[in-house]
């Protein structure tokens, strides 16, 4: 198997690296997160001048129709410069539209860079099981009513369209009787209230109070969205293992050079063979999770959901626990500046802390990987 990367994907990458080289850098960054609103408009204008925002939609609706491995170079990027702008929150909700199949004006907004989505996934309750759900939709003449809660909505106060999954029948942990719905963030009973996270990026809590949805906002078909909610969540966790693999490779190049030029006892610590072995150590975490990482790109587009399930759960298993150690022992070499602000190596390890939470941490996956079918056979 080929694992180069072709050209127009080489040619996204480059394009991100010089954009953040020039114009994102960790001093920019930092005061894009200190704003009020917490991300950068002209930030968000260059995406979408580069054509990041039109790459994973449909070209029915404007976009490029990119792959998971043409998405996965443009995350990789994007966690090396520390990106905090809505991208990966507006592309996991282009994943739930496409997968549903009737939301082409929307696609087509998201393709031009005019409207941000995120995905209120997440319950109080339910902790990483997405089919916990509590939140009620109920069918009236005008379509649907909604009331509930949602937690932890990575980039939800600044989204134009939420994707909202809801209980439409059966039991609250159910499988069955989901539904999935395009809330629009102005709709009346939709109350948002936003915060700031431990990794400088914003997070929302949406409360929904009797909203009125017409038929046209279900995402799927009614009562039968727990498969594409399961798909587009497993699609975000394999941009999420790609994202921390360009953070992890950012703070590994950081540590490498603070070990080349911190000097002790009239020599660059570097040269002491306990802190070379633990870089050696580094090195070996971080290939081991390029490589999932990678394999988890390349499968997350195929139709078998079961081989899915079992490659997404293994690579955040595995990138989660490189992330960990990786994280963990560049903060000790860089000593005690490596858990100040004013030292990108703090944000790299607070951003890859939280995107080890996000979508299931590791003992979620692992529990999940082994309870794949086949595997106490295989065992």
């Amino acid at each position: 198997m080929n694992f180069d990367f072709n050209p127009e994907q080489l040619q996204f990458a480059d394009a991100l690296k010089r954009w953040i080289g020039r114009d994102y850098g960790f001093e920019q960054r930092r005061a894009i997160v200190a704003s009020n609103q917490g991300t950068s408009d002209a930030a968000w204008a260059r995406l979408v001048e580069l054509g990041m925002t039109a790459l994973p939609v449909p070209e029915e609706q404007g976009g490029f129709d990119g792959t998971a491995v043409d998405l996965f170079v443009v995350m990789r990027e994007l966690g090396r410069g520390l990106v905090v702008e809505p991208y990966f929150a507006t592309v996991l909700g282009a994943r739930f539209l496409k997968l549903g199949g009737a939301h082409g004006h929307l696609l087509e907004q998201v393709a031009e860079g005019r409207l941000k989505l995120a995905c209120a996934l997440g319950e109080r309750q339910a902790r990483h099981d997405l089919h916990d759900i509590a939140t009620r939709a109920e069918g009236n003449a005008g379509g649907w009513r909604l009331d509930g809660e949602k937690t932890a909505i990575v980039h939800g106060a600044g989204a134009g369209v939420l994707v909202v999954p809801a209980r439409s029948s059966g039991g609250q942990r159910d499988q069955a009787g989901i539904t999935l719905f395009a809330v629009p963030a102005d709709a009346p009973g939709v109350q948002l209230t936003g915060y700031r996270t431990l990794d400088g990026l914003r997070a929302a809590h949406l409360r929904l109070d009797g909203v009125q949805l017409a038929p046209h906002a279900v995402i799927g078909t009614p009562g039968a969205g727990w498969d594409i909610l399961e798909a587009a969540a497993d699609y975000g966790a394999g941009l999420l293992c790609a994202e921390a693999l360009g953070a992890m490779e950012a703070l590994f190049e950081a540590t490498l050079d603070y070990l080349k030029t911190r000097q002790q006892f009239g020599a660059p610590i570097g040269k002491f063979q306990a802190l070379q072995h633990r870089m050696a150590d580094m090195v070996i975490h971080l290939e081991q999770a390029r490589s999932m990482a990678l394999l988890a790109a390349v499968t997350l587009d195929g139709l078998d959901a079961g081989e899915r399930r079992r490659v997404v759960s293994a690579a955040k298993y595995r990138v989660g626990q490189a992330s960990r150690f990786i994280g963990q022992q560049a903060v000790q070499l860089h000593g005690g500046m490596g858990v100040t602000d004013e030292l990108a190596a703090a944000h790299y390890f607070k951003r890859l802390s939280m995107i080890e939470l996000t979508l299931g941490d590791r003992d979620h996956h692992l529990a999940r990987f082994v309870a794949q079918p086949g595997f106490q056979q295989a065992a």
